[in-house]
C-alpha cells in the first residue's frame, strides 16, 4: 500500500509510464503528453526494434513470446533508471513481476482503460499484432484483457477511461489528474479547478479553502445583479450573511429564500416554498439561484431553477461532503416522492460549482462520516488506485486534514466530472455511480425518509452490492471483507435495517433503474470495476439481503 512519502519518490523521477493493452492509445497519448510537459517520449516496442533492427514479428518468430518478453523486461527497467521521461509500454510488459515493481518506484504509472469492443475496432486491420494473428483474434484480444487488466489496475496510480473521447480530451483530463495526483503531496491550500465537459455547457468546479469570499469567482455569473440564494435553517445562519454581505457589496441585490433542514422535507410542499418566494419578488428569467447547502437544498434548487419561467441560471455552492464530492456535480435535480426516491426530477446544468472545504469545519461528524461513503464509492467503481489512498488516510479523512479532504474532494470530482462528460443523462456508464443506491433507496424509504442518512443507507448498500458481487463469482471473500473494513473504519454502518426481504424487494422494485420490470444492480466485477446487471438470480438476492440485513 502506497503512502503520500511513497508518492513523492515516484514523482522525483518525473516520470509518466503508460500501460495498457494494444490499441489503447498509449503512443499517441505518450507523444503528445511529453510534447506538452517537455519530457523524452520513448515508446519501447519502437526502442526494442530500433537495438535489434528488426520487427517484434520477427523476434516473435525467432525467439518466440518468452524470448521477446525477456528483451522486453530488460529494456523497460533500463529506460526507467533515466529521468523526465513518458514511456509508453508494450501491452504485455506489466506481466514481468519484477518490470512492474521498477515502473511502481520509478514513475507515476497510468493505465490507459480501453472496453474490448474499442479495442477490437482499433486492432482489427493492424497486421503488426504477433499474438493477434489466430483463427479468431477478437476472442484472443478479450483473452489477454482479462488476464492483463488486473495486473494494470494493481500497478496504476492512475486509471484513464478512454472510451469515445478525442485524444485531446483524453490527453487534458489526463493532465488534470496528474496535477491533482500531484497536489495530494503538498498542503493544498491553493484552489484547484476542473471542468465538466459538456461542449458549450461545461461549466467549472473551483475547490479550495475561502472561496465564499472570492467575489471574483461568482460576479461574472451575476450580470443582471440580482440573485435568489436558497439555503436552510442550519447552513444560513452559518454562511448567508457571509455570502449575501459580499455580492452586496458588489452592487448585487439578494432573495434570501430558507427551507427547512431535513431529508424528509425533499417534497413538493417545500418546492412551493421556493416557488412562492421567486413569485412573490418577481424574479425573471435572468435572476440566477444559488444553493447554498447539502444535497437536498442543492436538488430542491436546481430542481427549481430548471422548472421556474422554464429555466433559469444555476449555481452551486455545496457545504457538506456528500454533496461536494456527488450531487452537486452532473446536473441530477429533484424531489422524493412517497414512494420512491428521487422520482421526479431533471437534469439540469448548474453555471459553477464553488467548493469551498471550509464549510466543512462546521459539519457534524456524521455528516462528514456520510459524505465518506460517496467518496469511497468512486474508488470501487472505477479508480482503484484511489481506494488504496483512502485506506491509507482514512485517519486523515476523518480528523478533518484540510490536505487530505481537498485531495479526497478534487480526485471525486474528477471522477465525477468524467463520467458526466461521457454520459450526461446516465445512458450508460453514469448508472455506475449509483453504486450501493439500490439497496441504499430501499434502505432510506422503508426507514423513512430522514431516519438514515443517505451516505449511511449507501454504505450499507455498498456492502450488500459487494456481498451479491461475490455470490456472482465475481469478488472473493477478501475483496468484500475489505470493502466492509473501510467503511467500518469510516464509522458507517455495514449492515441494513430489519426490513424483511420481502419488503426489501419490494421498495428495490421502485428504483429508477428499473427497465422494463428488472432491477438493474450495479456490481463489481472487481474492485475498481463496476458493471451494471439485471441478470442477477433471485436465490442469491434474497441470501444477500438475509446475510447483509437485520433479520429480527
Amino acid at each position: 500500500m502506497q503512502t503520500l512519502n511513497h508518492f513523492i519518490t515516484k514523482r522525483s523521477s518525473g516520470n509518466i509510464i503508460l500501460v495498457g493493452m494494444m490499441g489503447s492509445g498509449k503512443t499517441t497519448v505518450g507523444r503528445l503528453l511529453a510534447r506538452s510537459l517537455g519530457k523524452t517520449f520513448i515508446d519501447s516496442d519502437e526502442e526494442i526494434q530500433k537495438r535489434t533492427g528488426v520487427t517484434i514479428q520477427h523476434i516473435f518468430d525467432v525467439e518466440g513470446e518468452a524470448g521477446f518478453r525477456q528483451r522486453e523486461a530488460g529494456i523497460v527497467q533500463e529506460l526507467l533508471q533515466r529521468s523526465d521521461i513518458v514511456l509508453a509500454t508494450g501491452g504485455g510488459a506489466i506481466l514481468d513481476l519484477h518490470s512492474r515493481h521498477v515502473m511502481r518506484e520509478n514513475g507515476i504509472v497510468v493505465y490507459l482503460k480501453s472496453g474490448i469492443h474499442d479495442l477490437w475496432q482499433r486492432t482489427r486491420h493492424d497486421r503488426n499484432r504477433p499474438l493477434l494473428k489466430t483463427a479468431d483474434p477478437r476472442a484472443k484480444l478479450h483473452e489477454l484483457f482479462e488476464q492483463r487488466n488486473p495486473l494494470y489496475t494493481e500497478a496504476a496510480d492512475i486509471v484513464m477511461h478512454t472510451g469515445k473521447q478525442s485524444v485531446q480530451v483524453l490527453l487534458s483530463a489526463l493532465q488534470r489528474k496528474l496535477n491533482t495526483s500531484n497536489t495530494s503531496t503538498q498542503a493544498l491550500s491553493n484552489m484547484q479547478t476542473l471542468k465538466v465537459g459538456l461542449a458549450e455547457r461545461s461549466y467549472p468546479i473551483h475547490i479550495g479553502s475561502g472561496l465564499l469570499s472570492r467575489k471574483d469567482l461568482l460576479l461574472p455569473f451575476l450580470s443582471h445583479k440580482r440573485v435568489a440564494i436558497v439555503s436552510n435553517t442550519t447552513v444560513a445562519p452559518l454562511y448567508l450573511t457571509q455570502l449575501s454581505k459580499i455580492l452586496e457589496e458588489n452592487g448585487v441585490r439578494v432573495v434570501p429564500i430558507i427551507l427547512p433542514d431535513g431529508e424528509q422535507y425533499k417534497n413538493t410542499e417545500t418546492l412551493g416554498l421556493i416557488y412562492d418566494a421567486l413569485l412573490t419578488h418577481r424574479c425573471e428569467r435572468n435572476t440566477p439561484l444559488i444553493a447554498l447547502g447539502g444535497g437536498v437544498v442543492g436538488d430542491m434548487t436546481g430542481y427549481a431553477a430548471a422548472t421556474y419561467l422554464r429555466g433559469v441560471p444555476f449555481i452551486q455552492i455545496p457545504t457538506t461532503l456528500l454533496s461536494q464530492v456527488d450531487s452537486s456535480v452532473g446536473g441530477k435535480t429533484g424531489i422524493n416522492h412517497p414512494l420512491g426516491k428521487n422520482m421526479i426530477g431533471a437534469f439540469y446544468q448548474p453555471q459553477i460549482v464553488l467548493i469551498d472545504i471550509d464549510t466543512l469545519a462546521t459539519l457534524p461528524d456524521q455528516e462528514l462520516r456520510a459524505g465518506l461513503a460517496e467518496v469511497i464509492k468512486y474508488g470501487l467503481i472505477r479508480d482503484l488506485p484511489f481506494l488504496t489512498w483512502l485506506e491509507t488516510n482514512m485517519e486523515k479523512l476523518l480528523a478533518r486534514d484540510s490536505a487530505a479532504l481537498q485531495y479526497a474532494i478534487t480526485r471525486s470530482c474528477e471522477n465525477k466530472a468524467e463520467v458526466v462528460g461521457n454520459d450526461e443523462r446516465e445512458s450508460g456508464e453514469r448508472a455506475l455511480l449509483n453504486l450501493g443506491h439500490t439497496f441504499g433507496h430501499a434502505i432510506e424509504n422503508g426507514m423513512g425518509y430522514g431516519a438514515w442518512l443517505h451516505g449511511e443507507a449507501v454504505a450499507a448498500g455498498t456492502v450488500m452490492a459487494a456481498d451479491l458481487s461475490h455470490r456472482m463469482g465475481w469478488i472473493s471473500e477478501q475483496d468484500v471483507a475489505r470493502v466492509r473494513h473501510l467503511f467500518e473504519r469510516a464509522g458507517l454502518p455495514v449492515i441494513g435495517p430489519h426490513l424483511g426481504v420481502e419488503q426489501y424487494l419490494q421498495l428495490m422494485g421502485l428504483d429508477k433503474k428499473v427497465i422494463d420490470g428488472q432491477i438493474r444492480f450495479v456490481l463489481m466485477q472487481a474492485l475498481g470495476n463496476a458493471v451494471i446487471s439485471s441478470a442477477v438470480p433471485a436465490e442469491l438476492l434474497r441470501a444477500t439481503l438475509e446475510a447483509c440485513s437485520e433479520q429480527h
